[in-house]
């Protein structure tokens, strides 16, 4: 069967875009009716959907709250529904304008920020408003997030639902630093693909039809999987303006190979999905305002977004792209996957021009990171496993901290590579020898994908070890994803030794903690424990540093009540020795491990499970 590359196109008339008001009124004092902003608003809008149509493209158009009291507006839909089978859906972003603001007496604009009562009344004055404007309730919706409690109120209330735009890729601290620390959306760990999100948290996939929140998601933007996590990814996407933003384009020439080669690099990702791979994009007017954006003229911006609409149209016309509404995406998408079904993208740089490569996988249990620059080390970990309630908006916990939390994460924690005696969070290995250390994160190596049976399996090339003794270590490193496992499988191979009758010592290891931004959490609630029958350990944490190793142990582990969440780790071999170390203030870690003595061609498997704790 030939490789599917699916593409969504979702097009909002916006009548009041974010931003664009105050361009619009240079000054003037505040007005959402302002008839300059509606009527240039609604321009780009039909320049949108023209381009899209020109190059035989159909598309999605989210009608906003705010639109659905045009009357210009609500008829175009209509007649582009007609004429090329465009989807009429209802968007959830676009909710200011002077009706909105006139009955909830408030600025906000984000649906998942309200109170769950005011996310009732929001939903129900939109949805029925659209009805009254076509005669039908839709089957898609969306916003730069919705919280599971909104999508499991919209699904009963308005069942024809089937698709919904759901979370912005890494729009975490990264991105709130790079808006001068004003965009208050954090949403970082969730899927960069599209999922079935579960009914307890939409970053979670539903691990089975109980856990299904009867939606399929997808991601607002496609991200470019590498430059976006490093950076801001607002800079990095198949959105053609993003790519403007970031300054990624040639200023003679108005050129930007970087939006085809991501778009060319989301294709490639049908080589380790089954011969399925998705893109999207998801734009609103407020980007291609006459009085330019981003320091580019109007000019560039239309041209940027004909280009973008041109290069999708020839790749449909050779028979490369299937362009879909999002109701016929979410279709396909539930003939196409099964739950436990796993998304993996073994992406590439294709903008600093280094080497360097990472690993995304992502399934109900987990989603992960394997940087091969680092040797194969774990540099993201967000343990679905635990299915973590996490209820977002005003009233609730987390006002604007939608973010799914992470044991892992190399940006906000450090990860290998620190300034001071500390330690960051990674999943690594080191090879001791005669009183030397190596840590693998030191040693840049690449993967090759392969899938057998249930099992995705990235196998690295072998790395040389040079220890300055004399003794030099060939090691290859093979990583295996099992579907519907919740583990994660490392086998470390000593392939050769300069000194045959040589040992070295491996020490897997996996230091962690837990949180959604750069700022460390109270640890005094975990517990770290080795258990070996009658010489089982238990360390509750108190910062002070302390360590215990048993030779022989069975398994090492540690629980982390705020987050639900257990992990731990197994090997195999007889001389194996499990370990915990216990963090302190200034470095608020811990860590689990197992090392093994280890002979020319042997092998040390080791296992990182992660499980729900009540």
């Amino acid at each position: 069967m030939p490789d599917k590359f699916i593409v969504n196109i979702i097009h909002r008339p916006e009548m009041v875009p974010e931003y664009a008001e105050k361009v619009t009124g240079q000054g003037k004092e505040e007005d959402l009716g302002r008839k300059a902003l509606l009527t240039e608003s609604l321009d780009i809008f039909k320049t949108q959907q023209m381009l899209a149509h020109k190059y035989g493209l159909k598309t999605t158009i989210q009608m906003t709250y705010a639109a659905l009291f045009n009357p210009e507006a609500v008829e175009l839909a209509k007649q582009h529904h007609a004429e090329f089978g465009d989807e009429i859906g209802l968007s959830l972003l676009g909710l200011p304008c002077e009706q909105f603001r006139e009955k909830y007496k408030t600025k906000d604009f984000c649906i998942w920020m309200f109170s769950m009562e005011d996310k009732k009344s929001i939903v129900r004055d939109v949805f029925e408003k659209f009805y009254d404007a076509f005669g039908f309730y839709p089957e898609s919706t969306g916003s730069y997030y919705m919280d599971a409690e909104l999508i499991n109120f919209i699904k009963a209330e308005y069942p024809t639902v089937k698709c919904a735009v759901a979370t912005c890729w890494e729009e975490g601290p990264k991105a709130y630093h790079t808006c001068n620390n004003s965009w208050y959306t954090f949403m970082d760990g969730g899927p960069w693909a599209p999922w079935i999100p579960s009914k307890v948290n939409t970053h979670a996939p539903a691990a089975n039809e109980s856990e299904d929140s009867g939606i399929v998601a997808i991601p607002h933007l496609s991200r470019d999987l590498l430059a976006c996590y490093d950076g801001n990814g607002s800079n990095f996407g198949t959105h053609p303006q993003n790519v403007l933003r970031g300054m990624i384009y040639d200023t003679k020439t108005w050129e930007y190979p970087y939006l085809y080669n991501l778009i060319d690099q989301y294709r490639s990702l049908a080589k380790y999905n089954d011969g399925y791979a998705y893109n999207m994009m998801f734009v609103g007017p407020g980007w291609m305002n006459k009085m330019g954006r981003w320091e580019q003229p109007y000019e560039l911006l239309y041209k940027s977004y004909e280009d973008g609409c041109a290069y999708y149209g020839k790749l449909k016309q050779e028979g490369k792209l299937v362009d879909m509404t999002m109701a016929e995406f979410a279709d396909y998408y539930r003939e196409k996957k099964t739950y436990t079904t796993p998304e993996c993208a073994l992406w590439r740089d294709i903008l600093y021009g280094s080497d360097k490569q990472l690993f995304w996988y992502c399934d109900p249990y987990m989603r992960a990171c394997v940087n091969m620059d680092q040797g194969g080390a774990i540099v993201d970990l967000r343990p679905y496993a635990a299915k973590l309630e996490w209820p977002v908006g005003i009233g609730t916990a987390h006002v604007q901290d939608a973010s799914y939390p992470y044991l892992i994460q190399e940006k906000y924690r450090a990860g290998y590579f620190t300034h001071y005696a500390g330690e960051g969070t990674v999943r690594s290995a080191k090879v001791c020898w005669n009183g030397e250390e190596v840590d693998l994160c030191l040693c840049r190596t690449k993967a090759k994908f392969s899938k057998e049976g249930e099992d995705r399996i990235l196998t690295l090339d072998p790395v040389d070890i040079e220890f300055a003794g004399g003794l030099t270590v060939k090691l290859q490193t093979v990583i295996t994803f099992s579907e519907g496992s919740s583990n994660i499988r490392m086998d470390r191979k000593l392939l050769g030794l300069s000194d045959p009758e040589a040992q070295v010592t491996v020490k897997e290891y996996m230091t962690a903690c837990y949180g959604t931004t750069e700022y460390a959490q109270d640890m005094t609630s975990l517990t770290l424990r080795i258990e070996a029958g009658e010489e089982s350990v238990a360390i509750p944490y108190e910062y002070k540093c302390r360590e215990a190793a048993v030779p022989g142990a069975e398994e090492v582990s540690c629980t982390i009540p705020p987050i639900k969440t257990r992990v731990s780790m197994l090997a195999n071999g007889r001389n194996k020795i499990g370990f915990v170390r216990e963090g302190y203030a200034f470095s608020p870690m811990f860590t689990l491990g197992w090392e093994r003595t280890m002979k020319e061609q042997e092998v040390f498997t080791t296992w990182l499970n992660l499980e729900r704790a009540d």
